[in-house]
This record gives C-alpha cells, structure tokens and sequence, in this order.
C-alpha cells in the first residue's frame, strides 16, 4: 500500500499493526486516534481493557 491511501477495518492488531495512522471508533464514534505504539501507551480501548 505503499504511496496510497487505504481504510482498512480489522478487530485485529496484527492487520493494523503497521500502519501510519489508526482510528479506534467505539459507538460509532471516532474516540482515539495515534500509531499503534501511541495507542498502546495510552488507550484501555485499544489494548482491550
């Protein structure tokens, strides 16, 4: 995908790991947004607790 746009939908981080940016949506909201490092830092939603 390198030099294009994609959205990909994936409830597993091996499909999104290494992507440039990723959006957690939760009730249909976009409620976070970061690289996966960022997000497992930060975010309980992301890292499934």
């Amino acid at each position: 995908m390198v030099g294009r746009t994609a959205f990909i939908i994936a409830r597993r981080l091996s499909t999104i790991i290494g992507s440039d940016l990723i959006l957690v949506v939760r009730t249909g909201e976009v409620a976070e947004t970061g690289s996966h490092e960022e997000l497992l830092a930060s975010s309980r939603v992301y890292r499934g607790r």
